[in-house]
């Protein structure tokens, strides 16, 4: 299936429309985010944080109630927040 990357805006707000359909304050809304993410992107993926290669191995949500992406290099493992590393140039189907 060919994808338009970006996504236009009608995409995404039927996506977000899909993923807060049932949600009834901002964490049950984080929640639907963080599910639909989970449930869809392509993992593990690989891209950079700070001009590093990293693996993205999953998501999560973080204490503060963040959506994070679990990055791996090597042994060592971090939550970074899902808006801050970039995606791939190949973007990993899911993505949008």
């Amino acid at each position: 299936m060919l994808r338009r990357w970006p996504p236009s805006r009608v995409q995404l707000k039927a996506l977000i429309n899909e993923a807060t359909v049932d949600a009834h304050d901002e964490y049950e809304q984080r929640m639907g985010f963080a599910t639909m993410i989970g449930d869809n992107l392509a993992l593990p993926f690989e891209t950079e944080v700070l001009g590093i290669p990293v693996t993205v191995e999953g998501i999560d949500i973080s204490a503060p109630e963040e959506i994070v992406a679990i990055c791996r290099r090597g042994t060592k493992r971090q939550k970074i927040g899902i808006l801050h590393p970039p995606l791939p140039k190949a973007v990993p189907a899911g993505a949008e």
